[in-house]
């Protein structure tokens, strides 16, 4: 009897011990998240991670980073991913990519973790509750917005008396007559994106957008109006000719025109939303407190129209702490961190709540009008092929941007081979 007490006794303690053990490999979670290049403020974001961990003990963040733009970090997490490699549980995606990652099996569909779809994504903004929502699953949760603006020089508007262009061609004589008084061999009238790069794909849509027309109908499928695509790349070449543009447009990436515009030799640049913190705090800008922000001019008896941009969180489909890792997008989608961001890094809120909190308005006073813009924006095409979307706008617009093809050609090209994949 005694032998069989101590037995159960040691079998108990083993029974204890083993539990001990088990809870703390529960409690103890680690989860690796992806958090983009610099235009997606890891900085910020592992201050998110940090609040999250301090409210939930036992989970630890790592934070890997990498990828100067939106393509190549498509690049890096489609190689890890197509591998069904589980080290990254949680990852940042641009809003043109869930119905990509989703169609290709990388995404864990969120429902069982953040509820259904209708009362999950009801908060946010349209563009961003539509993107993230592919066959009626929620496949991503949005980080923060973004948006193209029309970024000016205000100071130099109000020296030479000019009003905020409405159209196109009111922006290329406003940016024309302040170069010639100017008298700066330097100063651009106009910057946009004309290298092979995502901006590209917006540079091709904003002036056909803003003609009135759909590059493609709710189902996906291509709508393109040749004439009005080939008017938008004439345009940009037409300002090019005038000198408003600068000719090498073809080699300009984001990062180009920011620096050239904070640098004080640019009248016009066409941005995203994070180009204002550039301009208003860099040590080295010399237009703070000389920025305007307006939305995009449109072509004549056209309306305007910009490019939405913004972040998503997603879960691996191959993640081994799914339940955390979820846990963790619920709160980093939530209207908490989204007010951080906002507030610590002027990103574009994807919730109309968070625009008009107190503090929001109070720290980034420019958020009243960016509301407006952000939720009248338009997405890029969704497709389970963006990426050969994106590459065959992006390349072919490049090339008619560096006139190796013509405007006619390179509208052709891209709706021969857009239909193929659009269908």
């Amino acid at each position: 009897m005694q032998t069989r007490n101590t037995f159960l006794g040691l079998l108990g303690s083993a029974l204890l011990v083993s539990g001990m053990a088990t809870g703390s490999a529960l409690a103890d979670t680690k989860i690796r998240a992806f958090a983009g290049g610099s235009g997606q403020r890891p900085d910020l974001m592992r201050k998110l991670f940090d609040q999250y961990q301090a409210k939930n003990p036992g989970v630890t963040i790592e934070m890997e980073t990498g990828g100067a733009t939106s393509e190549l970090q498509r690049q890096y997490l489609g190689t890890v991913l197509n591998a069904k490699d589980p080290s990254i549980d949680v990852f940042m995606i641009d809003i043109v990519n869930p119905a990509q990652y989703a169609g290709a099996g990388w995404i864990e569909p969120l429902n069982s973790y953040v509820g259904d779809t209708a009362t999950a994504m009801k908060s946010y903004l349209p563009a961003y509750a539509s993107a993230n929502v592919i066959d009626g699953k929620i496949v991503a949760m949005p980080a923060f917005a973004d948006a193209m603006f029309m970024y000016y020089r205000r100071d130099l508007l109000e020296k030479h008396k000019i009003a905020e262009p409405k159209t196109w061609h009111e922006l290329a004589a406003a940016a024309t007559k302040i170069q010639k008084a100017e008298g700066d061999a330097n100063l651009q009238g106009l910057s946009i994106q004309g290298a092979p790069i995502e901006g590209a794909v917006c540079t091709f849509l904003l002036p056909y957008w803003s003609q009135g027309h759909e590059f493609n109908d709710a189902a996906g499928k291509l709508t393109l109006d040749k004439a009005a695509a080939a008017k938008g790349l004439n345009q940009w070449l037409a300002m090019v000719d005038q000198g408003v543009i600068k000719k090498n447009v073809a080699e300009v990436k984001t990062p180009d025109t920011v620096n050239e515009f904070k640098a004080g030799q640019v009248v016009f640049a066409v941005n995203w939303g994070f180009a204002w913190d550039r301009f208003k705090d860099d040590a080295d800008s010399k237009v703070a407190g000389k920025v305007g922000v307006m939305p995009l001019p449109a072509v004549a008896g056209g309306k305007s129209a910009t490019c939405i941009g913004g972040w998503q969180w997603a879960l691996s489909a191959f993640s081994k702490s799914k339940p955390e890792a979820a846990k963790l997008i619920k709160f980093l989608s939530s209207p908490e961190a989204s007010k951080f961001l906002a507030v610590q890094g002027s990103l574009l809120p994807t919730a109309l709540g968070v625009y008009q909190d107190a503090d929001v308005v109070k720290a980034v006073p420019w958020f009243k009008d960016a509301a407006a813009v952000v939720a009248a924006g338009r997405s890029r095409p969704q497709s389970k092929d963006y990426g050969q979307v994106s590459d065959i706008i992006r390349t072919t617009t490049s090339a008619v941007l560096a006139r190796t093809k013509k405007p006619d050609e390179g509208v052709a090209e891209i709706d021969a081979r857009l239909r193929r994949v659009m269908r």
